[in-house]
């Protein structure tokens, strides 16, 4: 291989930019904050009157949540799926209620999964909302 070749590959590598110019995270950093992450939420479990089943189901659907929004920033994001997360931890019990579930996991999961995603749909559908043509008659 010619040695220009050579440099343009270690300059790429050590630099962690990808061909399209965009910046990648090394595999470690993502699979250490995970496991960081996962373990708060276990360790947060384990804390007396903490309902360690909503606990993780509403992280669960949290990060499914943070994993679907592709078209915002990294902040957004994870505001979007803290937000998600506490909504779903306590809205659990109301949608185990109302919805006849009887697991507290799948309940905050759903309720962390939806709660953003259904606000922003609203949030999209009052911005294009014209409200001169509610207020006209005939």
């Amino acid at each position: 291989m010619p040695d220009a070749a050579v440099a343009i590959i270690t300059a790429v590598r050590e630099s962690n930019f990808n061909p399209w110019g965009k910046k990648i995270m090394e595999p470690t950093s993502s699979a250490v904050s995970a496991g960081v992450a996962m373990g708060a939420v276990a360790v947060t479990s384990l804390l007396p009157g903490v309902n360690g089943d909503a606990l993780i189901g509403a992280f669960a659907g949290a990060v499914v949540f943070a994993l679907h929004a592709k078209d915002t920033t990294v902040v957004k994001r994870l505001v979007y799926m803290l937000v998600s997360f506490i909504i779903g931890y306590l809205a659990a019990p109301e949608v185990m209620r109302l919805s006849g579930l009887q697991s507290f996991t799948i309940a905050a999961f759903a309720a962390s999964a939806l709660a953003v995603t259904t606000a922003l749909a609203g949030i999209e559908k009052i911005k294009s909302f014209d409200f001169a043509s509610f207020w006209k008659r005939g």
